[in-house]
């Protein structure tokens, strides 16, 4: 098993870039990542540690490569007392629903008992061009509150 498990849900790839950015800056730190893209909730370890990276669809919604994802938390409500997380969102704030996917996630997860480590990330991508760059910040940052 992977120490940090990565899933993403992206509607035009920005997430899904972070996430593989991330990802690799997890690496360069001696952890082992496996990533998910829009996955099923059976594929993903009900233990550990999950890093969630999503992007706000719409209304505050789901990417559509995520939103099963979430559906499945809530028919089978399943016992994440295992789960520690990270949690990390990319949104415009021109919406009054910025970044509301990741925070519906972070909610979602915390009902069925897994803890959030450290604080949760927005990115506002009218304010950051290359939305890596304080992804990288703050996932150096949230390695410390790992180790």
């Amino acid at each position: 098993m992977a120490d940090i498990t990565l899933i993403s849900g992206s509607t035009l790839g920005s997430a899904e870039y972070v996430a593989e950015h991330v990802a690799e800056k997890l690496q360069e730190a001696g952890f082992s990542t496996e990533m998910f893209h829009g996955p099923e909730l059976y594929e993903v370890p009900q233990d550990g540690i999950w890093l969630l990276v999503c992007s706000t669809h719409g209304a505050g919604e789901l990417p559509d490569n995520l939103q099963p994802f979430l559906e499945q938390l809530d028919d089978q409500q399943p016992d994440l007392s295992k789960v520690r997380f990270g949690a990390l969102g990319l949104g415009s704030s021109e919406y009054d629903t910025f970044c509301g996917a990741i925070g519906a996630l972070d909610q979602k997860l915390t009902s069925l008992g897994a803890k959030r480590i450290g604080e949760r990330l927005e990115i506002d991508v009218t304010q950051h061009e290359i939305p890596e760059d304080p992804a990288e910040i703050w996932v150096l940052n949230w390695i410390n509150l790992i180790k």
